[in-house]
């Protein structure tokens, strides 16, 4: 039988205290995140899948479909929403297991699978045509929904998408979480406290180069630091490289306007190996590049991106969608820096 030693007892004693202090300091963190920012939408279950959506406006239907680890929530603060609802109606995702949706661990939650659950979903809201907005890991779920559900989808915007496979460290880095019962562990005890350490230099490279965006101050972060959240952002994360690696080939199907936008100084996804390389497999498409502009495009060019959701929607000449590429400077304004 193994004997610990006094030294081995105290330092595993020492190890099950931390662990057991950490979950109290997290379990009280997501109780108090929950009760400062309750669900603001609506929800709407599909088999089973309660799903949380943010809606606005009226006229053509606009579907928003935010990055990993984010939230409806993003679309809010960037104000993209807000100037969408001006013409459109706006429904804003929470995809599954982010923000107030569920996320059945019965289900692999693919690009397909997601796309499946939100095209039931919108069939519930009585809506059967809708231009895709997608961002980030968003994307993907967007050109799913545009290759397997094409009578619902009347057009993608594409912003800062990866669309095709490479080797990437942060998947091995934020895969932990999706581990079984160890990874259990680590998102109810180690996994919110580390994250939340290293969340202002994260900030700072999805905004880079330019700063973060004032209106991002108000994001709740202890709301994506809920162990629920980081299981679903692991998750995507391990499923990130597969996903691409499985639509790649499927791409060609695409026949309807896609719009795809990418910034010079994305230090997420490269825009050569993704957005350059999207549109010159899409022949329909436009590549619209925003100079100085990391991953969150939609805090620095919305009023491009609505104009593109504009153009989809009043139907211009499908002619005027091939294969044209403009440079943009995206808004020029220099929001505060986030600490």
């Amino acid at each position: 039988m193994l004997q610990l030693s006094r030294k081995q007892t105290a330092w595993a004693a020492a190890a099950v205290g931390a662990l057991a202090a950490s979950y109290m300091v997290v379990r009280s963190k997501t109780k108090q995140a929950e009760v400062e920012n309750p669900p603001t939408g609506q929800f709407v279950t599909v088999d089973g899948v309660k799903l949380h959506y943010l809606q606005r406006g009226a006229g053509p239907v606009v579907v928003l479909l935010h990055g990993n680890g984010a939230t409806s929530l993003d679309f809010e603060l960037s104000g993209l929403i807000d100037m969408l609802a001006r013409d459109h109606t706006v429904i804003a995702f929470d995809r599954p297991g982010f923000g107030y949706s569920d996320r059945p661990r019965s289900t692999v939650w693919t690009p397909p699978e997601q796309a499946a659950l939100l095209a039931r979903a919108l069939a519930e809201l009585h809506v059967d045509k809708a231009i895709v907005v997608g961002h980030s890991w968003g994307t993907l779920v967007s050109l799913a929904m545009a290759m397997d559900h094409p009578d619902l989808v009347n057009g993608l915007v594409l912003m800062a998408g990866y669309y095709y496979p490479n080797p990437r460290a942060d998947v091995v880095l934020m895969s932990g979480p999706a581990i079984p019962l160890v990874g259990d562990v680590m998102r109810f005890t180690v996994s919110p406290l580390v994250s939340r350490l290293l969340w202002p230099g994260f900030v700072k490279k999805v905004f880079s180069p330019r700063p973060v965006a004032d209106s991002f101050r108000r994001w709740p972060k202890w709301l994506s630091l809920r162990p629920s959240q980081l299981r679903a952002a692991s998750a995507e994360s391990v499923l990130m490289i597969p996903a691409a690696a499985n639509l790649r080939h499927r791409y060609a199907e695409i026949t309807l306007p896609v719009t795809i936008f990418t910034g010079t100084g994305d230090k997420v996804v490269d825009p050569g190996h993704n957005a350059e390389r999207l549109h010159r497999e899409l022949l329909q498409s436009q590549l619209h590049t925003v100079q100085d502009a990391g991953h969150m495009l939609h805090y620095v060019a919305q009023d491009e991106i609505v104009r593109a959701v504009r153009d989809i929607a009043e139907g211009r000449p499908r002619m005027d969608f091939q294969h044209t590429t403009h440079h943009l400077e995206g808004d020029n304004s220099q929001p505060r820096v986030l600490h």
